[in-house]
């Protein structure tokens, strides 16, 4: 499982690099050429998209790294924390392209009219980026990488630049030049809007919320096909981005030798470790029929 997250991680890197080094070439070169603010903003932003891909891949590559002493349960958050990273990146980067689309709406006569070049570009970027950012995220849903998934994401916002940036060539072209650098505004507005959602995921991740109630199902059907298992409850899972552990307690028969029921409980752990998602589970055997009270429950 590792050595093919291991590929496919690699496939949405150099995907994605290839890909952001000629729009970023391209849209800095034609937007300087065709005199549009937007689009060298747009280059501007497929460049963050080269060195957020970058950092998304270290945390990935950190993230596959096996546990060991002082990590027991393994690495998987560093892709949570790089991703964190990329929306410092993209706050930095978003917020100085809203600075400079100001000063040019402060000094207008640095505005200029935007030609047909630039419109053709726009629209070599909104299918170039639909393809690759499409590409991107499913490989990362595949495996299960927020940080390659964040990546993705980050990508789909060139699609909505591309888009603003032609709208904003036709504008100008009909006496409202203006439009240009409103539409850089937008482009640094959408790259804050995206570290935003970016950053509410990753802290979700660091912060080990369950990624969703089916879990919790599948957790109680694996632990009900196990003979002798009953009522799985007290569900905690620790959620590390790529993977998740299990600390859960279930019941048995009371009146089972302690090696019967250690030999269930490794039953119901295997049955467990069978749902993807999960890398670990621990289980605590309760007595059927005695009633006790347990820390509060997340599974209810």
């Amino acid at each position: 499982m590792d050595e093919i997250r291991n590929k496919e991680g690699n496939k949405a890197a150099i995907a994605a690099v290839i890909s952001n080094l000629i729009l970023t070439t391209l849209n800095i070169s034609v937007g300087y050429i065709g005199g549009s603010y937007a689009l060298i903003a747009e280059g501007f932003h497929t460049l963050t998209d080269i060195v957020t891909t970058i950092i998304a891949y270290i945390g990935f590559k950190i993230g596959q790294k096996p546990s060991d002493e002082e990590h027991p349960m393994g690495h998987g958050r560093a892709e949570a924390v790089s991703g964190l990273i990329i929306v410092l990146f993209l706050a930095i980067v978003g917020w100085g392209i809203i600075e400079e689309a100001i000063e040019k709406l402060v000094n207008p006569s640095k505005i200029t009219v935007p030609n047909f070049y630039v419109a053709l570009m726009a629209i070599l970027g909104i299918f170039l980026n639909l393809i690759v950012s499409t590409y991107i995220i499913n490989i990362g849903k595949k495996i299960k990488s927020p940080a390659i998934v964040a990546d993705g994401e980050h990508q789909k916002t060139d699609i909505f630049s591309s888009i603003a940036i032609l709208v904003s060539v036709v504008v100008s072209n009909i006496g409202y030049p203006i439009f240009d650098p409103i539409v850089g505004i937008i482009i640094g507005l959408i790259i804050l809007k995206t570290a935003y959602t970016i950053g509410r995921e990753n802290i979700d991740n660091i912060l080990g919320k369950v990624p969703n109630k089916k879990i919790i199902k599948k957790i109680k059907k694996a632990v009900d096909k196990t003979p002798g298992a009953y009522e799985a409850h007290n569900i905690r899972i620790d959620n590390y981005g790529s993977y998740i552990t299990v600390n859960l307690h279930m019941k048995v028969n009371g009146k089972i030798t302690v090696a019967e029921a250690h030999k269930i409980v490794h039953a119901a752990e295997k049955n467990i470790l069978k749902i993807p998602e999960i890398k670990a589970v621990s289980i605590h055997a309760c007595p059927l029929g005695v009633e006790y009270e347990h820390q509060q429950e997340i599974d209810k």
